[in-house]
């Protein structure tokens, strides 16, 4: 675990600074200087981009980390040639629909808010930027080399738009411009990360593909299903939303969602690195290392997201004094949405176990019908509940999802990723929870979060310290507190 520990913890602090500008931008600058429709709209329109990224990719970055470690030297830079070409495939169909069909997609998708149809094409650019970012950030990740693509990925966009933000309040620009530089954001950081990427490996274009291209282009092929799937249980609430109730209600529920996002940014920061890791311990068939590699991911995972999980709902509500009240009524949303991100989080390196083992097929499958079941819930519930019944509904699709991925998990290889130490965690969080439930401070908002937070934190680590619940968390305390001594 040590290059993963180095590197999920250098990944840690560059995504919790991207979180950091990210919950200063949808928190406050957002919620001040941008006309709630806009910001719902912003939030349609990347949510819309996010689904399409995977068709426009074409599955390469999931097909890359899978094959790279199989391909001779000789074979590398046809192998990467290839992974440039690929995305072409899904990138040219959908440019061709987006042209000929444009008048009854954006008739479609504005029935109930028609300011939206004026900025369909702003999905196409963005969807086409974020499915490329992805294949070049897969090309460091082969490499070892994840932190400056999470850097880009998490931090470089979001101190972009806090500075278009600002712009946009002191009336240097303008709100259509301010689209357009958004749009603009994502392009750059896709040529930057290309450039670094290249200064990893650069391709040298070879067009005598390798010889198994036939089974990397069906490896392709599927996993767009399994990525569209995953993305439309994340994002296609926020489109829906959309076609129902007024596009205000895309942005109150935007804020609620990435308030409880919070939780998963140790998850996304560990995958940089578990997801090639894992694919080399399945090409090896090390079963052994792969058992170890899955329950440690998934104590210290369910150790951070667990306490996130915690401090935010116990922080909830000074924390809504902090925005606009249109805002505040998201309190159930936060809750849905962030206990399905805790177990999530619980499911350690399963995801990077299914899509990187032979079984793959069969869980795309699983994943297909679970995004129906999301989208058929998403059409009972918004039209009865609204907001709320958009969170039940992701909620109990990626419940669903997670069990039917655990137990296959279970099922072809023999193992669960809980130990008896995930189950300590989980009696410490409740204790904690119940606890500090009951102590609320009298002060400002900001300063009642901070001692809670401190105080709960706190006790946290040093039940965890006190009783070696997890190596990976005991091992870097006691090299701290070494420190400190010395």
């Amino acid at each position: 675990m040590g290059i993963v520990l180095k590197q999920s913890i250098q990944n840690v602090v560059v995504t919790y600074l991207g979180f950091l500008f990210g919950a200063v931008n949808t928190l406050f600058l957002y919620t001040k200087i941008l006309p709630d429709a806009y910001y719902g709209l912003v939030t349609f329109i990347l949510a819309s981009g996010a689904i399409l990224m995977p068709l426009m990719a074409f599955g390469v970055h999931n097909t890359m980390v899978k094959y790279y470690s199989f391909c001779q030297d000789s074979e590398k830079d046809s192998f990467l040639t290839l992974m440039l070409l690929i995305p072409l495939l899904g990138t040219v169909p959908v440019a061709l629909v987006g042209f000929f069909w444009y008048e009854p997609l954006g008739n479609l998708i504005s029935e109930v808010n028609p300011m939206v149809k004026d900025y369909l094409w702003y999905v196409f650019v963005v969807g086409l930027a974020m499915a490329y970012f992805e294949v070049f950030y897969a090309w460091c990740k082969v490499h070892l080399k994840s932190v400056f693509g999470n850097f880009m990925k998490e931090v470089f966009g979001r101190i972009g738009v806090s500075i278009l933000l600002i712009l946009l309040h002191f009336e240097i620009i303008s709100l259509d411009f301010f689209f357009k530089g958004l749009v603009g954001l994502y392009l750059l950081r896709t040529v930057i990360i290309k450039i670094y990427a290249y200064t990893l490996r650069f391709p040298r274009l070879d067009f005598k593909f390798p010889a198994h291209t036939k089974e990397i282009l069906s490896y392709s092929f599927l996993i767009i299903l399994g990525g569209s799937a995953a993305l439309i249980l994340l994002e296609i609430d926020k489109v829906m939303l959309n076609q129902f109730i007024s596009i205000e209600n895309v942005a109150y529920y935007g804020v609620a969602v990435y308030i409880a996002t919070v939780i998963i940014v140790p998850s996304r920061s560990m995958h940089q690195i578990t997801y090639p890791l894992t694919a080399e311990l399945l090409n090896t068939q090390d079963l052994v290392g792969l058992k170890k590699l899955y329950q440690k991911t998934s104590l210290t995972l369910f150790i951070a997201s667990g306490i996130l999980f915690v401090l935010i709902i116990l922080n909830l509500n000074d924390l809504y004094l902090l925005l606009p009240e249109s805002y505040r009524n998201g309190f159930i949303i936060v809750f849905l949405i962030g206990l399905a991100k805790v177990f999530d989080s619980l499911l350690g390196n399963n995801n990077s176990i299914l899509f990187n083992s032979k079984y793959y097929k069969t869980v795309l499958i699983f994943g297909v019908c679970l995004a129906v079941l999301t989208i058929v819930l998403n059409f009972l519930l918004i039209p009865k509940w609204g907001m709320t019944g958009a969170a039940l509904a992701s909620f109990v699709s990626i419940f669903i999802f997670n069990v039917v991925k655990l137990g296959f998990v279970k099922q072809k290889f023999g193992f669960l990723p809980f130990t008896g130490a995930t189950f300590k965690v989980f009696a410490t969080l409740f204790l904690l929870a119940v606890l500090f439930n009951m102590l609320q401070f009298p002060f400002h908002p900001i300063l009642n979060i901070a001692l809670k937070s401190m105080l709960i934190v706190v006790m946290y680590v040093g039940i965890l310290y006190r009783f070696e619940i997890s190596e990976d968390v005991s091992g870097v305390l006691s090299k701290w507190l070494k420190k400190r001594q010395e």
